[in-house]
């Protein structure tokens, strides 16, 4: 049968090292046992004498209030330390009046932060019964709306112009949204590429990801392997800050690496860098990319001619022999603008 999950499993007299339940092999069913023993290896310090509306005992009792567990195939990993949700909408500076959007909310946890700090929160969620559980939990607050879409294939732009433009018939000082969300790592690199487009809209973004895809998305080095065309795509619309790390063991299910909170600060359309063309100025740089180790002349010969983009990467202040992992979110404007000149 389920395992009934209360607070008298796991308290902090019952802590005793054990073994963790990974993300590799998540449970259907969790007899009462395995669930003690599941979280007593948190590693992260709890604090037996002060209570949380959100800590892992509320986090746990959520699920099972509805018999759920985590789903792989939605990448669900739930926060256990109320703390870390503190310190995402610490980030973003969430304070009275803003509106925010949260993306995959789960047992409400970070929501309940948001809205106690005065936010109104717009949620979507593609598990139906997290929504259910979300909508019973704030069903008596004005400040929470949740939708049950998959973000990456919702039409988030159009929604939310809708929804801004009548806060500000209202509202006429309300400022830009903002993004606050412990986002399912399978998803992330995706709704990075929607979200950060959108500094007509949101003035913030800031997100929960995992570890090394939060360094290869805000720390890469010119001249590795790890530098690609998302990270001239973030640099060219936002400012990039990588703020924390979180260990792995203040999730459940443990996933099998740490994560780490990074915020995306926005441009407004007006303060992009100065190309003719958005549009062809990233087919560009996707083009440069493709033919990664390869010196530009070669790879961009279906755009111009190989004299013609030597003579651009000349007139751009670039060496001919340049290839893309050499060149900075600066160097690949000049060279478009260059080209699309002649």
């Amino acid at each position: 049968m389920n395992a009934v999950i209360t607070s008298s499993i796991i308290n902090c007299n019952s802590l005793s090292p054990s073994s963790w339940i990974s993300g590799e092999n998540w449970p259907s069913k969790l007899l009462l046992g395995e669930i003690s023993a599941a979280f007593s290896r948190r590693r992260t310090k709890v604090s037996c004498g002060k209570s949380s509306p959100d800590d892992y005992h509320s986090t746990l009792k959520s699920l099972n209030s509805r018999g759920r567990f985590p789903r792989k195939s939605l990448g669900q990993h739930y926060m256990l330390n109320s703390d870390i949700n503190d310190q995402l909408a610490s980030a973003a500076d969430v304070k009275e009046g803003d509106f925010v959007l949260e993306i995959g909310p789960g047992t409400g946890s970070l929501t309940n932060v948001l809205i106690n700090l005065g936010a109104t929160v717009l949620a979507i969620e593609k598990d139906p019964h997290m929504v259910d559980l979300v909508s019973e939990r704030f069903a008596g607050s004005d400040k929470f709306k949740v939708l049950q879409e998959d973000f990456v294939k919702f039409h988030i732009r159009s929604h939310m112009l809708s929804i801004l433009e009548s806060r500000r018939l209202s509202h006429p000082d309300s400022s830009l949204a903002k993004v606050v969300s412990n986002l399912p790592f399978n998803i992330s690199t995706d709704v990075v590429k929607l979200l950060l487009p959108m500094g007509d809209i949101f003035s913030k973004v800031v997100l929960l990801l995992q570890d090394e895809a939060a360094l290869r998305l805000v720390e890469p080095a010119l001249r590795t392997s790890e530098y690609r065309p998302i990270n001239i795509l973030i640099n060219f619309y936002s400012e990039p800050e990588y703020n924390f790390r979180v260990p792995r063991e203040n999730f459940f299910p443990q996933p099998k690496v740490d994560a780490a909170v990074v915020t995306f600060k926005l441009k407004h359309p007006r303060d992009y860098p100065d190309v003719s063309s958005t549009k062809n100025f990233f087919s560009l740089v996707n083009s440069a990319f493709n033919g990664k180790r390869k010196m530009l002349r070669k790879s961009l010969q279906h755009i111009s001619s190989s004299p013609e983009i030597e003579k651009a990467l000349g007139v751009a202040g670039l060496p001919v022999t340049s290839r893309p992992e050499e060149l900075t979110l600066d160097d690949f404007v000049k060279l478009h603008n260059v080209i699309a000149s002649e």
